[in-house]
């Protein structure tokens, strides 16, 4: 896939475009001046059918990647570390999961995430415990966790999954594992608050099958 078709996809996963100019486009994806070429790999996206594009009506939208009408199609951005923080993210759409309706609380702006390591492994996420290989699926519009909820979050760059505690009195974000090991929270001091970013809190688990 060409790069610029590769941005513009992973664009349309993570925001609405229907309302923006072919400019505004580009600029998000640090393309200025060159409409003419997004609106190109727009209708190549489209030809490939991967999004539905209708400017006249204003629909700018990811398809479902599957031809399966009662299954959903869920980007999978990468993978994220239960334990340190030690792997890059850089939202790349890896694939899709196809996952059935019933399975998920929300259907929209959200995507899964691979989780590495087995730091969560006692986590209770509606019943279930995050392992080795399971997928995580977040909403990526709520970026302001409450206590006590589980998120994947950012710290310079680099991916976790832990649970999320705001420790207003002492001025520090706690990012806690709950295992079967040892692992010491992670603390933020809100002066370090730019090297950390909430991606999205955790809605669900998508057990690996054991066989």
């Amino acid at each position: 896939m060409h790069p610029i078709q590769r941005k513009l996809l992973e664009l349309t996963v993570k925001k609405n475009l229907s309302h923006l100019t072919l400019r505004q486009i580009g600029e998000l994806i640090e393309i200025e001046n060159a409409p003419q070429k997004i609106k190109h790999h727009l209708y190549q996206l489209a030809k490939k059918g991967f999004i539905r594009m209708d400017r006249k009506k204003g629909i700018l939208q990811l398809v479902n990647a599957s031809k399966n009408r009662s299954l959903l199609a869920v980007p999978v951005l990468g993978s994220a570390s239960c334990g340190a923080a030690t792997i890059f993210a850089d939202n790349t759409v890896e694939g899709y999961l196809q996952v059935s309706p019933g399975m998920l609380k929300k259907t929209k702006n959200i995507f899964a995430i691979q989780a590495v390591g087995n730091s969560m492994n006692r986590a209770n996420i509606n019943g279930k415990n995050i392992e080795e290989g399971d997928y995580v699926i977040v909403d990526s519009q709520n970026q302001s966790p409450k206590n006590g909820q589980y998120v994947v979050s950012l710290i310079d760059g680099l991916a976790n999954i832990k649970r999320f505690y705001h420790d207003k009195e002492n001025e520090q974000i706690a990012l806690v594992s709950e295992s079967t090991s040892q692992y010491m929270p992670i603390y933020i001091h809100h002066d370090d608050a730019d090297a950390y970013q909430v991606s999205g809190v955790i809605l669900q688990v998508i057990k690996q099958p054991k066989f």
